[in-house]
């Protein structure tokens, strides 16, 4: 059972889609994490963006990823069509590859649930071989239980995807669900309430 849940979209911009560091293949995480959100949202699970805000001199800028999510720029908005509802959803910014990296993302997981706290994390977004495992390793060495959406991240090429999902299963104990299987785990009765 997922319990108090918080999806995590990580990196789930405008450069990766159609700028610089485009991918066709990563377009098919789109639709299942449409699904997700939704579901989400109706089921009052918060939803985490956590995008790159980049300055020009961020070292991943300057010696890997040249000219790429720089904050305030058409590149680094999140793309039209899982825009974040600025009402209900969350958005962090991050300079590195981790979504916890210099960020306030687990103070406000811990803040989540009344302050209950988040107790699970279900990952979506790109890349799964890069931001997605290293935010599933910080979300593993702060106590979270890991769900990553097998449908809902991809990465540069099927042997970088299926290495990602390997790795994140074997060494950080992330569960590997479907979104579909995801969305039944949250829409069923309390699954979101701490055991």
């Amino acid at each position: 059972m997922i319990n108090n849940p918080a999806i995590i979209l990580v990196d789930m911009q405008n450069d990766f889609f159609t700028g610089p560091h485009k991918a066709q293949r990563i377009q098919s995480v789109i639709k299942p994490l449409q699904r997700l959100i939704a579901v989400a949202r109706k089921n009052a699970v918060p939803v985490i963006y956590c995008i790159d805000a980049h300055y020009p001199q961020d070292v991943e800028v300057t010696q890997k990823w040249r000219g790429h999510t720089i904050k305030n720029t058409k590149g680094a908005e999140v793309i039209s069509e899982i825009s974040p509802d600025q009402k209900v959803d969350y958005i962090v910014e991050k300079r590195a590859y981790s979504g916890f990296y210099e960020t306030d993302l687990d103070p406000l997981l811990q803040n989540l649930y009344d302050g209950e706290g988040a107790k699970s994390v279900v990952i979506g977004g790109v890349q799964t071989n890069i931001g997605i495992r290293h935010t599933a390793a910080d979300a593993f060495f702060q106590g979270y239980h890991i769900i990553v959406a097998e449908d809902g991240v991809d990465a540069l090429s099927d042997e970088n995807h299926q290495q990602g999902l390997m790795y994140l299963e074997y060494v950080y104990n992330a569960k590997i669900m479907t979104t579909n299987n995801i969305i039944k785990e949250i829409t069923s009765k309390n699954s979101y309430l701490a055991s």
